[in-house]
């Protein structure tokens, strides 16, 4: 019952006649969650004891917090009783098991990000909103209700039980790895009678030369976890002879999902985003890119996120004809990561994807502030890593290079890495930094 009021309510949201009324909703949202917060958690009822909020535009009075002071604090944000070495050993232990489903105490899923800055980031959701996503995604996916029952083909690097918790009567939701050979995804589509993919850019453009042996077309194209870019969405609707929309999500909140025309609007009563300015000015206007983004989780209160600087930045649209009044997200500012490819033993090539080898370096060692990959026309990889103790460079390295062996041994793959230390800093336009980069000219293929 709980779930189907969530269907409704959603809806009901993204028809809220005016700003005032958004406003309105948020504050009343702020407040409540001000309040559980400073009453369940040792940061906050320290940092924001006797601010005094009157309306959302006060919102500025609380301090900004941003990956580290979160990891730093880890024990006394969260509201739960987690320790940081307990969640973190476990989510390390997931990785190098490759087994994510499940949750941990029965209680939470655990999420573990890099994001833009290199080293681990680690949020936790709570069951009781795991479990109501069936109806969440059928108000916020963007994907047409005409299209039930959803057969969706879900590609990401992992398979987490948050997005399993999504399977329903109504949707049907199968896993593959990015990872996976074309050949076999082809296969799964029509074995599966799938009409909704969902997957990275990258991915889709893998999948472009082969489109044409899908038997049963597809009814929409749903991307997320990279930049898409307007020129690759229009190329892929050609191609593919369906729809193609974007959501917007990580570990820290669903940000923004596609409205009936296809534009991307921001949750604006899930989460509250601030956009400002280098001198932490409101940004309001539309086509002008803001130096920060800050947001605030409205829903998630087993680990309260109050103004937390994201890594990355978006551009807000003009006023989006289908009639909500949420923003309008133009352009999302991200990392354009290139794939990695290697040569097989027996002469083809494996591409491994940027997501998938940035999981093996952070959980290599807790000693990794940032790092940068870069591959040669020779296939052969450089990485450059600046470790937060710099006394500890050799053990560093030898920790990292022994994980990146395993992981590349396992796809019978040939492979040359130089592994350096050195000290990286980060672009003044923090969402530009690309970690990954692949020389032009090297074998696709």
């Amino acid at each position: 019952m709980s779930g189907i009021l969530d269907f409704l309510k959603l809806l009901v949201h993204r028809r809220f006649s005016n700003k005032s009324k958004i406003e309105a909703y948020q504050f009343a949202e702020l407040k409540s969650l001000i309040e559980f917060a400073t009453s369940n958690s040792e940061f906050y009822s320290k940092t924001l004891h006797g601010v005094e909020l009157n309306e959302i535009g006060d919102i500025k009075k609380l301090p900004i917090i941003h990956k580290n002071m979160l990891m730093s604090n880890f024990d006394q944000i969260n509201t739960v009783g987690l320790t940081l070495d307990e969640v973190m050993a476990v989510a390390v232990e997931k990785e190098l098991n490759k087994d994510y489903l499940g949750y941990y105490k029965d209680e939470f899923v655990i999420g573990l990000s890099s994001g833009t800055s290199g080293n681990k980031g680690l949020y936790i959701t709570p069951k009781s909103l795991t479990e109501r996503l069936p109806f969440v995604f059928l108000a916020r996916s963007g994907i047409p209700l005409r299209y039930l029952p959803f057969k969706i083909l879900f590609m990401l690097r992992v398979f987490s039980q948050g997005f399993n918790d999504i399977n329903s009567p109504l949707i049907s939701l199968k896993y593959l790895s990015t990872m996976t050979p074309v050949d076999e995804i082809i296969r799964q589509i029509n074995q599966g009678k799938i009409n909704v993919l969902m997957a990275p850019p990258s991915l889709c453009r893998m999948l472009l030369p082969v489109a044409h042996r899908i038997v049963k077309p597809l009814k929409m194209i749903v991307t997320y976890a990279e930049v898409l870019e307007k020129e690759e969405k229009t190329r892929l609707s050609d191609v593919f002879q369906c729809r193609v929309i974007e959501i917007y999500q990580g570990s820290e909140g669903q940000f923004a999902s596609a409205c009936s025309l296809g534009n991307l609007h921001i949750n604006e009563d899930l989460i509250y985003v601030e956009l400002l300015d280098e001198n932490y000015k409101e940004v309001t206007s539309s086509h002008i890119a803001a130096s920060h983004m800050i947001a605030t989780n409205l829903v998630n209160r087993a680990q309260p996120l109050i103004r937390y600087e994201m890594n990355d930045l978006i551009v807000l649209d003009d006023p989006c004809p289908c009639g909500s009044r949420f923003r309008t997200i133009e352009k999302i500012l991200g990392r354009h990561d290139d794939i990695l490819y290697f040569k097989k033993k027996d002469g083809s090539i494996q591409h491994i994807f940027p997501d998938l080898f940035s999981r093996w370096i952070i959980t290599s060692s807790e000693n990794i502030r940032e790092y940068k990959v870069i591959q040669q026309s020779d296939h052969s990889l450089m990485i450059l890593l600046d470790p937060i103790l710099s006394r500890e460079q050799s053990e560093l390295i030898e920790s990292v290079r022994s994980r990146l062996n395993i992981e590349l041994s396992s796809y019978d793959i040939e492979y040359s890495i130089d592994i350096r230390c050195e000290t990286i800093a980060l672009p003044a336009n923090r969402s530009k930094f690309k970690r990954f980069e692949v020389a032009k000219d090297i074998i696709r293929s």
